[in-house]
């Protein structure tokens, strides 16, 4: 093995074959915009919640394909749905729904 000099520390490191992204695949499913996020942040800058809690809806997604369930579920609850990010998303996403769908797939009443 090549030692570049650097090294991936252990709780950063992800496991591929371990992840359980079942819950993100019935996102796509129920909401193909899932994959359309580029993750540019727009949402997170205009978002109301995101300036007192640690909303981001791109953390969410990315956390929902690495299978990370308290991750995703934590910041869910914060959201207002107030559908801030729905106007600045440059791809068009209808983020509402989104978060919906995923509150749908977790079972959390919004």
């Amino acid at each position: 093995m090549i030692d570049f000099g650097y090294s991936l520390s252990k709780s950063r490191t992800l496991r591929i074959d371990n992840l359980d992204d079942s819950r993100f695949k019935a996102l796509h499913k129920l909401e193909p915009d899932a994959y359309k996020c580029i993750g540019c942040g727009s949402c997170t800058a205009s978002c109301s919640a995101g300036v007192f809690t640690e909303l981001s809806l791109r953390k969410i997604l990315l956390s929902m394909q690495r299978g990370d369930e308290k991750e995703y579920l934590n910041q869910l609850q914060s959201c207002m749905l107030c559908g801030k990010c729905m106007l600045v998303c440059p791809r068009g996403i209808n983020t509402r729904h989104l978060i919906l769908s995923i509150c749908k797939i977790c079972s959390i009443e919004k």
